[in-house]
């Protein structure tokens, strides 16, 4: 007879106790930091109508990501590769009657067929954390920078651990529409090579650029770009974002997160879907120097579900980069479980006792965990003990006629004789 395998889904984990405690403690942080900045918790659906993925979504998460079928109604359908065009749906669902600006925040678990890796699943759960229709899209953008960074201060984190690179969309269009002067179609191509440029030979990085037609000056234009960042700006304050740049850098400076903030042109992230600020957010470990997650502004979201349209800025933080940050920096420990009594049962003739006993207990606030048969007390004090519980209440015939319990410390043996009410 062949057996089930009892390996989850390629790409996917098991959350045993253990790692459920983790994850518990990973989100309660986030849940603490953003609700202090005034967010509002939602959720939805995991599966979405196709068409709101095709219509903003990237080209490479649709093409190739996303776990999409027909329904029996005939529709076609998706599981959620991402969140952000779910809760543009749900602004758009409430438009009229929500207070602006709309801070809103999820937690959901999201889904991508790609090959999984280090820091990479095919399922995984992501803060969402998205602001709409604020007057000044620039504070919106600086609240959002600051959530960002405080998140990973509220794990303890500081500014040897992570870095922030923020750029703008209407810089990089400008760069290569109008100092490069390249055709539009060849914009997401380059950026990509830029993206690569860090983690390839110069060599390579020149011919991945001369294969898509920029020639020698065009690239020679584009390393400046690069390598003067705010020099090139001040030198190109034409560019759209140039002096928007510049003005966040000094607001930045005067909220005191220039040491966690930087400027860096090589930042693009999706193209099909940022209209103005990006940024993305390193972890600076030798051992997991990678991105952690990202975001950006993107204006035009919500008005493809109306006619109506909201500005939005946001972000998206995946639990599976999170962890690895937290591990390798050793900011957040595995948690130990937590029950804080095993009662043990001597006699199965003093089980109702025993879980009035238990009962009574839990309804002060704590945790019990109660023996569900009689046994040997040696026996019950190993499984308390394997279960990390540290103390027992033992309860025997005599305890039971006196109302007066014994409680077992197991680290140090001692022992007391309390009323059920003092326990």
């Amino acid at each position: 007879m062949a057996f089930l395998s009892t390996q989850p889904y390629k790409g996917t984990r098991d959350f045993f106790p253990e790692d459920m405690r983790f994850r518990e403690a990973m989100f309660s942080v986030m849940h603490d930091v953003v609700r202090r900045y005034g967010f509002d918790e939602v959720d939805a659906p995991i599966i979405e109508p196709i068409d709101i993925y095709l219509a903003k979504t990237s080209e490479e998460i649709v093409g190739q990501q996303i776990y999409s079928f027909t329904d029996r109604g005939d529709r076609k359908v998706a599981i959620r590769p991402e969140m952000t065009p779910t809760v543009a749906r749900m602004v758009a669902a409430r438009f009229h009657e929500t207070p602006k600006p709309i801070r809103w925040y999820s937690i959901p678990n999201v889904w991508r067929y790609e090959q999984p890796g280090k820091g990479r699943l095919r399922e995984h759960w992501q803060l969402n954390c998205d602001i709409f229709g604020a007057a000044s899209e620039k504070l919106a953008d600086l609240e959002l920078l600051n959530l960002a960074v405080d998140l990973l201060r509220g794990y303890g984190a500081n500014e040897t651990h992570f870095k922030v690179y923020l750029s703008h969309r209407g810089i990089l269009n400008g760069v290569l529409g109008g100092e490069l002067k390249l055709p539009a179609e060849k914009w997401p191509a380059v950026a990509r090579i830029m993206d690569k440029r860090a983690k390839v030979k110069p060599e390579a990085y020149t011919e991945m650029l001369a294969n898509e037609g920029v020639s020698a000056a065009q690239s020679a234009e584009l390393d400046r770009f690069l390598n003067d960042k705010l020099e090139y700006l001040k030198a190109k304050s034409h560019l759209e974002g140039a002096a928007y740049v510049l003005e966040m850098m000094t607001s930045l400076a005067e909220l005191g997160l220039e040491k966690f903030i930087e400027y860096d042109p090589a930042v693009v992230r999706g193209f099909d879907y940022y209209t103005g600020l990006v940024f993305e957010v390193f972890d600076t470990h030798p051992e997991n120097r990678r991105s952690l997650f990202g975001g950006g502004r993107y204006n035009n979201l919500v008005g493809a579900f109306g006619k109506e349209t909201l500005n939005a800025v946001g972000f998206g933080m995946g639990d599976v980069t999170l962890e690895d940050f937290l591990r390798t920096h050793k900011l957040l420990a595995d948690v130990p479980r937590r029950v804080d009594l095993y009662i043990a049962l001597l006699d199965d003739t003093l089980a109702t006792h025993a879980l009035r006993l238990a009962a009574s207990l839990r309804a002060r606030g704590l945790r019990v965990e109660s023996a569900l048969a009689a046994g040997k007390l040696g026996k019950q004090f190993q499984e308390a003990e394997k279960k990390g519980i540290p103390r027992v209440v033992i309860l025997g015939s005599d305890e039971a006629a006196s109302g007066i319990c014994t409680v077992k410390t197991l680290a140090s043996g001692e022992q007391k004789k309390l009323k059920a009410e003092e326990i």
